[in-house]
């Protein structure tokens, strides 16, 4: 199967440990929500889904980071997640983790990386 690319953003839109972008991706033919923030140098994206319950993470429109800036928090239950992985880190995740989006950073934009 091939994969294409599908613009996200522009690669200046995404400042480390900073606030994200909201993109929408079709997953088992249903529309979902996702989110991609800059955290070492990359960009990682995720499913925006709480591992515990599938409620959505930002508390407001693209605040993704706790206020340490460290970790991934969900705005509902408060389980961190880090955000290189998106391993739960601690709170009500239940050892559950954030569903990795496949992305890439190429010319000054970030893409989404699609199956055809």
């Amino acid at each position: 199967m091939a994969e294409r690319e599908r613009l996200i953003c522009a690669a200046s839109d995404l400042v480390e440990l900073g606030r994200g972008v909201r993109f929408e991706l079709m997953r088992f033919g249903q529309p979902q929500q996702a989110f991609v923030v800059r955290y070492d140098g990359q960009p990682r994206a995720f499913l925006n889904q709480c591992g515990h319950v599938p409620v959505e993470l930002d508390w407001q429109e693209g605040e993704f980071f706790d206020y340490s800036r460290l970790y991934l928090i969900c705005s509902t239950h408060g389980a961190l997640y880090h955000p290189a992985s998106g391993h739960c880190v601690g709170g009500r995740c239940a050892g559950r983790g954030l569903i990795p989006i496949p992305v890439v950073e190429r010319d000054g934009h970030v893409y989404l990386m699609e199956k055809e």
